[in-house]
């Protein structure tokens, strides 16, 4: 059996309907899971869904919004009904409504990145334990950034929030390990999805982070998929309460 093999597991994989999560939820399905698509928009989740089973996986959507704890715990809920026991989540959904320095955000708007990008993931990890404790087994995995590593005077808000996601992750590591519940972040740096096309769409702002990667190329999301898959998968048995940076070596280089 491949260690990559994740047959017959059911994942929900949020903020799936584009870049990193549809990347997830695309290689999770090609590696035998049964993949519950969601975001906000129900068209957009149905297209994944089609994508998926035109590729013969199995897979079905159920749209919510991460801010809506009730409109979560119907999304854990619809999945079981459908599926089963949840054995795999993946916290991909996150917002970034402000761009510029603190003194200039209200405190709405930092309330609503903190709810969203870390209590709503606390929500969901907390909706799914049960089912993980009772197959001793389970792999989350919430998608931070390495904004979480560096300081920043755009998207500082942001920042705290995924340095608290991984936080979350260790925290979660330590209370749920003995249940054989992993907890991981993954923290991708530049990837080109439409949540950085701000950072990435003007040519000379792009040739210029090239220059800096070691790599010499911006991230795409299967470059995260693939990592994912890792973790959910016997090949990541023995890690937990880890943030696998995956950035093209841009934080190595100052």
């Amino acid at each position: 059996m491949s260690l990559f093999d994740l047959t017959g597991k059911v994942a929900i994989v949020t903020g799936s309907s584009r870049g990193i999560g549809r990347s997830i939820a695309l290689n999770f399905a090609a590696h035998g899971a049964r993949v519950v698509v969601s975001s906000r928009k129900a068209d957009a989740c149905e297209a994944v869904v089609k994508e998926i089973r035109d590729a013969g996986g199995e897979a079905i959507s159920i749209p919510a919004n991460i801010s809506d704890k009730q409109g979560l715990q119907a999304l854990v809920d619809g999945t079981r009904k459908a599926f089963g026991p949840i054995d795999i989540l993946v916290c991909n959904a996150a917002s970034n409504p402000y761009f510029g320095p603190a003194a200039g955000m209200g405190d709405e708007v930092f309330e609503k990145i903190m709810r969203n990008n870390v209590l709503s993931n606390h929500w969901l990890c907390t909706m799914v334990r049960p089912d993980m404790v009772a197959k001793k087994d389970g792999a989350i995995i919430i998608i931070s950034s390495i904004g979480g590593l560096k300081g920043s005077t755009e998207i500082g808000a942001y920042c705290i929030s995924k340095a608290a996601d991984m936080q979350l992750a260790r925290n979660l590591a330590c209370e749920w390990g003995p249940d054989n519940i992993r907890v991981n972040c993954i923290a991708p740096g530049l990837i080109k999805t439409d949540f950085a096309k701000a950072l990435y769409e003007d040519p000379k702002r792009k040739a210029a982070a090239e220059a800096r990667f070691p790599l010499r190329r911006l991230g795409e999301p299967d470059d995260i998929g693939g990592i994912a898959v890792m973790l959910a998968s016997r090949a990541g048995a023995f890690i937990t309460g880890q943030s696998i940076v995956s950035d093209g070596g841009a934080t190595i280089t100052g």
